[in-house]
């Protein structure tokens, strides 16, 4: 008999994707797929399973189902539907502890894979140039989704502890854009002008929404030879852009802004539904961050079919044309970088032009 593998958040996106996919894997015998509400998209063969995983009813799909392997997909900045941040949150951590208890009493289960984020080092102005999966964070985030993945993390930890038996996957993904991207970033990144920190120029990466789904795959399964799926992992596409960068190959004109300009922007933002321009993503579009990769490539033994620059691209076409033509965005954003006040207090390197990328440090990118 095949694995059964029970996948949470079944309702977004990436977890449709991830259900379609991990059907075809020889080893495994069926797919359970969880969630609170009914997907909007179709989930091939699996079995469909409505359950929310904040209550204790989860245990029971567990032992119904002889599940051996969780891959836990519904940790995510946005919720599904019309919940708010309060639901968001709760499912976050509260469906966390939940899933992880149930898993817990489970002799069945094997293995688990949770989904979690590079939010958790945070944003900070003396963060290090590259966060490597030990690196702690300067300043641990106060709130939002960065501070619900570190809670997250700190059970999954615990579980580990008492079941040293199942094989524990952390993969810290960072932004995940693809053509049908949804997170904040994605949306903010899809305003016409996108307001930005005046002085600084953030250094981000992305890893596409296909190296997620193929990632997942691969801590799902038993290790290859010469490789090891257990453990935390940061997970990133080559190399690094400038929001500068992103601006001009969107064609979108940038607004720079003095911070506390930028919040009352976000405060409005929000409140217009537009996009959630929360603390935690202001910070990110100050000081930027950037993760080594070695562990994925040299222990995990993943290779990303896409760089960042590449995923990025294929954002970009996804979301049409924009306000100005990407060579006049260049241009005047080289004219704002030229004046004597630019780039002051900036985390990163100078702009030079539309078509640079810069390399992750020690990353071996």
């Amino acid at each position: 008999m095949g694995k059964v593998v029970l996948v949470t958040g079944a309702a977004r996106q990436l977890g449709g994707r991830f259900v379609r996919r991990i059907q075809r894997d020889p080893e495994v015998d069926r797919v359970i797929a969880v969630d609170a509400v009914t997907p909007g998209h179709r989930l091939g063969d699996a079995d469909f399973v409505t359950a929310d995983i904040r209550q204790p009813a989860i245990a029971r799909v567990l032992a119904e189902h002889s599940v051996d392997t969780v891959v836990h997909l519904d940790v995510s900045a946005k919720a599904v539907g019309t919940g708010g941040r309060t639901t968001v949150k709760e499912t976050n951590v509260i469906g966390t502890m939940q899933l992880l208890g149930a898993c817990q009493k489970a002799p069945r289960v094997r293995r688990l894979v949770v989904k979690s984020s590079t939010n958790v080092y945070g944003s900070a102005p003396r963060d290090p140039a590259v966060f490597t999966e030990t690196t702690p964070p300067k300043s641990l985030p106060s709130g939002g989704f960065a501070k619900d993945v570190v809670e997250v993390e700190g059970y999954v930890r615990g579980f580990a502890r008492r079941r040293p038996d199942v094989a524990v996957c952390v993969l810290r993904f960072a932004n995940i854009l693809g053509p049908e991207a949804d997170s904040p970033l994605a949306d903010y990144l899809s305003l016409p002008v996108l307001p930005t920190v005046f002085g600084y120029d953030p250094r981000l990466q992305f890893v596409h929404e296909d190296d997620v789904v193929d990632v997942l795959g691969i801590a799902s399964r038993e290790p290859r030879r010469g490789t090891l799926n257990s453990g935390t992992f940061n997970i990133a596409g080559d190399g690094v852009l400038l929001l500068s960068q992103c601006s001009r190959r969107l064609g979108r004109p940038t607004v720079p802004l003095l911070l506390p300009a930028v919040t009352w922007v976000g405060q409005a933002l929000r409140t217009v539904g537009m996009t959630d321009f929360s603390p935690e993503q202001i910070r990110l579009l100050t000081h930027g961050r950037v993760v080594s990769t070695v562990q994925m490539r040299e222990t995990l033994g993943f290779h990303p079919e896409f760089t960042t620059a590449e995923t990025f691209a294929e954002f970009a076409r996804s979301q049409g044309p924009g306000l100005l033509p990407p060579e006049a965005v260049g241009r005047t954003v080289d004219r704002v970088a030229a004046m004597p006040f630019a780039g002051a207090g900036g985390d990163g390197p100078g702009i030079t032009g539309a078509g640079d990328t810069y390399p992750t440090p020690s990353s071996g990118t």
